[in-house]
């Protein structure tokens, strides 16, 4: 069983920034495909962020540059800078890892953002 826990969601006004976290844990050995997505109420879940194990990553299209995801080196935890968040990002954004084919997802962790 691997196991993923979020952290960093929470309320921040339009133009600001937050950073996400997620630490998988049990089991999982060796470095996957880690990202980030996001589901706001009535929409579909759509790609934020992810890195593959070479360190590439993709973005969604509406990302323009304001995100950054990242991998902490040799540990399967990734990170999500965020800035100049709009209020329609607002969203339950979830955490992702794709072990052997297999999609792992977090919990989820709620962002908000205020106009």
């Amino acid at each position: 069983q691997v196991q993923l826990v979020e952290s960093g969601g929470g309320s921040v006004q339009s133009g600001g920034s937050l950073r996400l976290s997620c630490a998988a844990s049990g089991r999982i050995f060796g470095i996957y495909p880690m990202g980030w997505y996001r589901q706001a109420p009535g929409k579909q879940r759509e790609l934020v962020a992810r890195i593959l194990p070479n360190g590439s990553t993709n973005y969604g299209d509406f990302v323009k540059g304001r995100f950054t995801i990242s991998r902490e080196k040799s540990k399967p935890t990734v990170h999500l800078q965020m800035s100049s968040l709009e209020p329609e990002e607002t969203a339950v954004y979830y955490c992702n890892v794709n072990v052997l084919s297999r999609d792992v997802w977090g919990q989820g962790t709620q962002v908000t953002v205020s106009a």
